[in-house]
């Protein structure tokens, strides 16, 4: 019941805005755009597809194989028993075979089982290269509003500091000031440039990033939406990342895959049944039928395949262990992330107060300036103070957003899906339905296929 409330709460969270110009690209905006031109998300559906014909690859071994081959022979002698002569013949033929393994011990089957797992397990790998890849939006979007803020103040600084040194240019004339106080003027007016430079440079950076996340550069963002609904408690949270997080389910599915893996170990020192059937045409008409049951084993090789056994004991062992310690990580996450949010809140709070201190100060120290009761370098201090919080509230308000979302992403619900972003979004059983059987392309499967591969582009 928790996580449907989060995922109608989070739609609401990403798409409600507040009214801004229709030029205005909005997160939701920024996030579709991710999902749409993503390289790294098509690389991995494809990584998805072909572990999706590992399973036809597998279904196919339980089914006979079927071959034909033709052969021609010419044969030379010197000397013929016969006539004594040299003697050349020729000869042609035709075959045709088919074999399957009856009887396997259940090898061919265990293999199966363990390629539907791999494919389960490489859904939950593409499930968190989504979250990574709308992640990296997210912070994208986020750096470049905090950008453009930061260059907003720092051209804000530039202004108001000309206009200090025009003053204290005007009031050095008439002998109110000294040369330093417009020296000092001038330093703080080259400081200031060079952090607008500097804020300048992260900007460009910044849409750089963001162009690399989503597909383009940024036009005029709008500002983020309504906070995300995120669970009432850190354990309410981390309950729902051990269940829910892609990284959890992948390893589930691998400790799967190494269980089975052991048991075919141990299936592989047993016999193999086969059966083969052949049909041969001679040159001359002649016809021959043939059909054969085999049986074998292995019963020596070198200790190989009790070495097979005891690794696959090994890497199921490891795989267990891998599980257990993704459980201590994740939940590491989730808590770091949710300090991280109450660190932000906290800074934000702590910064709107220097925010209005500074700004108060300020203004005093700038009127007690003109009564002569303070210095230039006063002024330019507090002119600082107030930028420096300004500056700092910013970043803390960009933390903030982003560590909303890092805790989603945490808990394995920075999804398309989950964020009802309304947008149609790749379906990974699709293909797979389409190859399970390894159809024949003439098959009403195969034909199937052909639509599916079609969709995607691929045929």
């Amino acid at each position: 019941m928790l996580r449907k409330t989060l995922k109608l709460t989070v739609l609401a969270a990403v798409t409600a805005m507040a009214p801004y110009a229709v030029s205005a690209e909005t997160l939701a905006d920024a996030l579709v755009s991710a999902y749409k031109n993503s390289n790294l998300l098509e690389q991995n559906r494809a990584a998805l597809r072909a572990a999706d014909e590992d399973v036809a690859q597998a279904v196919a071994s339980l089914r006979p194989v079927l071959q034909w081959t033709t052969d021609y022979t010419v044969q030379h002698t010197n000397k013929s028993s016969i006539t004594g002569n040299p003697a050349t013949s020729r000869a042609a033929t035709s075959t045709l075979g088919a074999s399957m393994t009856l009887f396997d011990f259940g090898r061919t089957k265990i293999n199966v089982e363990m390629k539907k797992e791999t494919v389960l397990a490489t859904r939950e790998a593409l499930r968190s290269v989504e979250q990574s890849v709308l992640l990296s939006a997210i912070q994208a979007y986020s750096d470049v509003k905090s950008a453009s803020e930061q260059v907003a103040i720092n051209q804000n600084s530039v202004r108001v500091l000309g206009e200090e040194l025009k003053a204290s240019n005007d009031r050095f004339e008439v002998g109110e000031v000294t040369k330093t106080d417009v020296s000092l003027a001038q330093a703080q007016l080259a400081s200031a440039r060079a952090s607008l430079a500097s804020a300048q440079g992260n900007l460009r950076a910044a849409r750089e990033a963001y162009k690399a996340a989503t597909g383009h550069y940024p036009g005029t963002l709008a500002a983020f939406p309504k906070t995300p609904a995120l669970p009432k408690s850190l354990d309410a949270a981390r309950d729902i990342a051990l269940r829910n997080h892609p990284s959890v389910k992948q390893l589930q599915h691998t400790v799967s895959v190494y269980d089975l893996a052991v048991t075919y170990a141990k299936a592989n020192r047993m016999p193999t049944l086969s059966g083969t059937v052949g049909l041969v045409q001679g040159e001359m008409g002649t016809t021959s039928r043939s059909a054969s049951i085999e049986m074998s084993q292995t019963l020596y090789s070198g200790g190989a395949l009790l070495s097979a056994q005891r690794k696959a004991i090994a890497n199921d062992q490891s795989a267990r262990a891998q599980l257990s310690q993704a459980g201590v990580t994740i939940s590491q996450g989730v808590a770091n992330a949710w300090a991280a949010i109450d660190i932000a809140q906290a800074q934000i709070s702590a910064y709107d107060q220097q925010i209005q201190a500074a700004r108060t100060a300020y203004q005093g120290v700038k009127e007690e300036a003109l009564l002569g009761a303070r210095t230039t370098l006063d002024v330019l201090s507090a002119e600082q103070d107030l930028l420096d919080a300004q500056a700092g509230r910013i970043d803390a308000a960009a933390t903030l957003q982003v560590a909303y979302y890092q805790l989603l992403s945490a808990m394995g619900l920075l999804t398309v899906d989950n964020l009802k972003l309304g947008i149609p979004t790749y379906d990974p059983a699709a293909y797979y339905n389409s190859v399970r059987n390894a159809p024949l392309t003439l098959s009403p499967q195969g034909k199937r296929l052909d639509r599916v591969l079609k969709a995607m582009g691929e045929n």
